[in-house]
């Protein structure tokens, strides 16, 4: 009997577009023949299932739908909800609570990295790789609270939502002016926002995923170079082609060794299950690695940087979902 799979995309953040076109990707991918694959969309609006150009309405109660007067309930659900609700915990916890498996990090797991103000302190712990200097804020700053966090970080920084991806709201800030333009746009898309210090350097990322059978696969990685003026991987670097992607990296092979050790490492002591991305800047000056934060819903759009990853070592995308279907049901 064909198992029903709910894949979920879309959700309440700015990753909304890019969640549903990560998800048309997989649904495109995935096995039609052995599965029953449903578009479940979740928006402000409404959860729906869209089906044949119709929304039609998703029982939140039981995760259900209804089909020709029948009610169909999952097996499992495909998260692949960029942000809130699917990568910051609340969905893992709401399928924890009706008994649905699901393909991604846990509920503890996916709420602690998805808030890199508390994320950050924890990977620092560990001693495997180092984090950059940073504050939280809760609250705009008045003069005197910019002014202690000046004395604590160095500019250039980084202003980003202390939850959320794409990098939307993030800005480079170099000069006082700029701080708080920057912090008021982070908070459009957060409670919490996070000023971090700038590590110069070269970006790189690494996908993890373990296997139904146990075996853990780390792909090569990927060195993200911005170009057309772009400093960093910023949302249009990211989303409208202002970047080079070279996969694998272009780098020595101790670097590229050691960024997949660290990350095969990060992957077991965060709890992390499902298709991750590590991502990391490299301070060639200091020959340093810097964590930067975990993707634990990365993208899955055709050109996205864990797909690549999987081609390089001939995992096509079909196979990578079909594997990550299997590891989610064992």
């Amino acid at each position: 009997m064909k198992k029903n799979i709910a894949l979920v995309m879309g959700g309440y953040s700015g990753e909304h577009d890019i969640s549903i076109a990560s998800g048309n990707q997989v649904y495109g991918q995935l096995d039609h023949t052995k599965y029953n694959v449903y578009k479940i969309v979740i928006d402000r609006a409404g959860w729906y299932w869209e089906h044949d150009g119709e929304h039609r309405p998703v029982d939140r109660g039981a995760f259900s739908v209804s089909d020709n007067d029948q009610t169909v309930r999952f097996d499992l659900a495909f998260i692949i909800v960029h942000g809130n609700p699917g990568e910051n915990g609340v969905l893992q916890g709401y399928f924890d609570m009706l008994g649905i498996r699901y393909t991604t990090c846990g509920f503890y797991t996916s709420a602690l990295t998805f808030q890199k103000g508390y994320c950050n302190p924890v990977v620092k712990s560990f001693g495997l790789v180092r984090v950059a200097e940073s504050v939280l804020l809760y609250e705009e700053p008045g003069k005197q609270g910019l002014d202690e966090l000046l004395s604590r970080l160095t500019l250039p920084v980084f202003v980003k939502p202390a939850a959320g991806g794409s990098s939307v709201a993030t800005t480079k800030v170099k000069t006082t002016g700029q701080l708080m333009p920057a912090i008021r746009e982070a908070f459009t898309e957060d409670h919490a926002v996070l000023v971090e210090e700038c590590i110069v350097g070269r970006e790189f990322d690494c996908g993890v995923f373990r296997k139904a059978d146990g075996e853990k696969l780390v792909f090569p990685i990927t060195e993200i170079i911005p170009k057309g003026g772009h400093e960093f991987f910023d949302y249009e670097a990211k989303y409208q082609g202002f970047s080079n992607e070279v996969t694998p990296a272009e780098v020595e092979e101790r670097i590229s060794k050691h960024i997949q050790e660290v990350s095969s490492k990060l992957y077991d002591l965060l709890g992390c299950r499902g298709i991750v991305r590590f991502d990391y800047i490299h301070d060639t000056a200091a020959d340093e690695l810097y964590f930067l934060e975990v993707n634990t819903i990365p993208g899955q759009s055709a050109e996205s940087i864990v797909p690549k990853q999987a081609r390089a070592v001939g995992i096509s995308p079909a196979e990578l979902y079909e594997m990550s279907i299997q590891a989610a049901l064992a």
